[in-house]
């Protein structure tokens, strides 16, 4: 039998911080808690990853599962920003490295207003200090836009730098930067790539793009919903940066006539095993194609509260799967270290609890439900059965009309506190699934 590489147990995070007590989020004693809206970023010359959160706090980790406090990286916006704005608030930075030096877009904002301001920063390291260097964009009332949740992308063909921004009310826009001063390079607003409905608050932020050489695709992310409550992950594609950005089926980001919430392909919201903590809101991801080919994707995550009391963020990282026909899928459990590896075909058989990633009107929170890899090809989930077939690394599932494609890889599973086999596919409609297995065949 092939020997499998199980990933060793994470270092436990510190107790959840009491809000209402008042908590330093530059304490290290409080590991990945408070950390909001994280950018990840790989440093090649220090050999360390980053992420840059709101408050401009900096950490780093040498392996994705530990990480070390660096500390506040932008002391204040310039002058400026913070007179425009009337605060010095810092929301979700977001860097590029451009020749030897590091640029860190900020947002200047206060809560619900569209009197904002995105500022740059600069540095020659990524630990910074970085110094304020100009505004790229300010908004007010007078504009369909808000200028937060800064994310600069390159064209892979042109060497352009881009900039896509944008929360509520007018959606996310483009905005073309000038190479070498790092502001903006046009006048106005830029290019709407998506947006959502009126009676839907509009409620769209926190865009990434990211460019996949193996598909030829520009991937945009973003944040639908509330982050107090049904924030989730949707992702669409295009061959440009500038969009048109489609989801799995064919319906455009900008689309205003999403009565059913199913405009952008679902990869994350909140969830529920059947044992250990509920999560919800899953939002602002950032993503990193590392240096040997993996993927991950980055969000900040809440334990579910309906109460609408305070509730503290948390870092949640994620390997990422990419489908045959050119789609992301998570992984269902937050990565521990886990490597690419074969799984041998008996391992597989047992029983599973399964999380199905589908739209719903709000979007709420995803229960488990029983699902079983049975021997000689037999699956079942709830009443449902079906077939599965399993080869070169690749599960393939199907019942009636339906065929998933399916991920297997090893993972922590992070409530039962030990090692196990995880599942994430996708159906042909485009509705993905996790799964993990938690216990043998009797």
């Amino acid at each position: 039998m092939e020997k499998v590489i199980y990933p060793k147990k994470p270092m436990a995070q510190p107790e959840k911080p009491i809000l209402e007590k008042g908590v330093d989020r530059l304490d290290p004693r409080i590991g990945l808690w408070l950390t909001h809206d994280p950018a990840i970023y790989r440093d090649r010359e220090k050999g360390c990853y980053y992420t840059y959160s709101t408050g401009a706090i900096c950490q780093k980790s040498k392996d994705l599962v530990e990480w070390e406090m660096v500390g506040k990286v932008v002391d204040v916006p310039p002058v400026e920003s913070s007179e425009w704005v009337g605060s010095t608030d810092i929301w979700a930075p977001d860097i590029v490295k451009v020749g030897d030096e590091y640029r860190l877009y900020c947002s200047n904002s206060t809560w619900g207003v569209r009197q904002s301001c995105i500022f740059l920063a600069v540095a020659d390291n990524p630990e910074g200090p970085f110094e304020p260097r100009g505004v790229v964009l300010k908004t007010s009332d007078q504009l369909p836009v808000n200028a937060i949740d800064a994310n600069v992308i390159e064209d892979i063909e042109t060497g352009e730098l881009y900039m896509v921004y944008g929360s509520f009310w007018g959606g996310c826009h483009v905005l073309l930067l000038d190479q070498e001063t790092g502001l903006a390079a046009e006048k106005g607003i830029g290019t709407c790539v998506a947006r959502r409905p009126g009676w839907m608050s509009t409620a769209i932020e926190g865009p990434y793009i990211i460019y996949n050489p193996d598909t030829g695709y520009y991937y945009l992310f973003v944040s639908y919903g509330s982050l107090k409550t049904d924030y989730n992950i949707r992702v669409g594609r295009s061959k440009s940066i500038k969009g048109p950005y489609v989801d799995f089926n064919g319906r455009n980001m900008t689309d205003m006539e999403d009565s059913d919430n199913d405009v952008g392909m679902l990869v994350m919201a909140g969830y529920r095993w059947v044992s250990g903590k509920p999560y919800m809101g899953p939002g602002h991801n950032s993503v990193l194609r590392d240096e040997d080919g993996s993927w991950y994707i980055v969000c900040h995550v809440r334990e579910m509260n309906f109460k609408q009391a305070h509730e503290p963020s948390i870092q949640q990282i994620r390997k990422i799967f990419w489908t045959s026909d050119g789609w992301p899928v998570v992984s269902p459990q937050p990565y521990a270290g886990e490597v690419d590896q074969s799984i041998p075909e008996d391992m597989l058989n047992g029983f599973y609890e399964r999380i199905n990633i589908s739209p719903t009107l709000p979007q709420g929170i995803q229960h488990a439900t029983p699902m079983k890899i049975g021997l000689e090809g037999y699956y079942e989930n709830c009443s449902i059965q079906g077939r599965w077939t399993y080869d070169n690394g690749r599960l393939v599932i199907t019942y009636g009309p339906h065929r998933e494609e399916v991920f297997v890889t090893v993972v922590w599973d992070h409530e039962l506190d030990r090692p196990t086999i995880g599942l994430c596919g996708m159906n042909e409609n485009g509705v993905a699934f996790w799964a993990k297995r938690v216990e043998d065949l009797l």
